[in-house]
């Protein structure tokens, strides 16, 4: 049994999925019973809160491998429960801002602290550090249902984008399995796109005439308060206006591991494009 915690995001759901697709026996750890009927078939499901571990007991129970989220209250105890009920591999999600090392960069700090828990659990562990996600292209649907205008921060930042399909594949490839024990690895998407990059092909897949506004730093800030706490603001400018995080990287990690290349971004704009659409008339 393969117990997946964040099952109803973008990676954990995608991971849910594979592997049920694959006949793996797979338990998905949700918040709330009723998100049970969004699981695909095949997967059976447990309630716990990864911020209080003991609650986690029943749903390790029987689990012999962990997909684990970071950044809770107590990573620790998380794996001290997993150690407890048997757990033989834990697949941890980082980031690619995690070798910084830089522990006054808060998003930094959480992924850092996660992972030295992982490799202190005395359970056999590996690490994913995806660069962003194809997925945070989501955040525009708002602006998309309004109009045609995208108007975004950190316009000349180039990211190696990679869909959330793939890093699941990647999780479900290397769980159990030992020639990955104590391993990071690396993943990106095939090539590194800016925001107006972006834009240009969510245009295509729409069909519409889509265009990119950059805000100014001052206008992305604002925009930002109130919705993202002020240490995570600071975070985003330390990474991409202060240039301490290169994600532009493209790496060949996912085609080593699954025998093929990561999905573009217009394969991720094409199954995600009826997130975008504009809504219809009113009846």
């Amino acid at each position: 049994m393969i117990l997946v915690t964040g099952a109803t995001g973008h990676v954990g759901g995608e991971l849910v999925a594979a592997l049920a697709r694959a006949g793996r026996p797979v338990r998905a750890l949700l918040r709330k019973p009723a998100a049970a009927d969004a699981l695909p078939d095949g997967a059976e499901s447990a309630v716990g809160d990864l911020d209080r571990p003991a609650s986690l007991r029943s749903a390790l129970d029987g689990a012999r491998g962990l997909f684990l989220l970071p950044g809770y209250a107590d990573m620790p105890g998380l794996l001290a429960e997993a150690r407890a009920a048997g757990v033989e591999h834990v697949v941890l999600l980082s980031s690619i801002a995690a070798p910084d090392g830089d522990l006054d960069n808060a998003i930094s700090r959480f992924m850092i602290r996660s992972e030295e828990a992982v490799r202190a659990s005395g359970v056999p562990w590996t690490i994913l550090r995806p660069s962003g996600f194809m997925s945070n292209t989501l955040q525009w649907s708002g602006q998309l249902a309004a109009g045609d205008e995208v108007r975004d921060a950190f316009g000349d930042v180039s990211v190696a984008m990679v869909d959330p399909y793939d890093i699941a594949a990647v999780a479900a490839r290397v769980l159990l399995d030992p020639d990955h024990f104590g391993q990071a690895h690396a993943l990106s998407g095939p090539e590194a796109l800016r925001p107006a990059d972006r834009v240009r092909v969510l245009g295509r897949v729409l069909d519409r005439p889509l265009r990119f506004t950059g805000l100014s730093d001052d206008e992305a800030r604002r925009t930002m308060e109130g919705s993202v706490p002020p240490e995570y603001i600071d975070a985003f400018f330390r990474y991409y206006a202060d240039g301490t995080l290169d994600d532009s990287v493209v790496r060949p990690t996912v085609r080593n591991l699954l025998g093929r290349g990561p999905r573009t971004f217009a394969e991720w704009a094409a199954a995600h494009a009826g997130a975008f659409r504009r809504p219809g008339p009113s009846a």
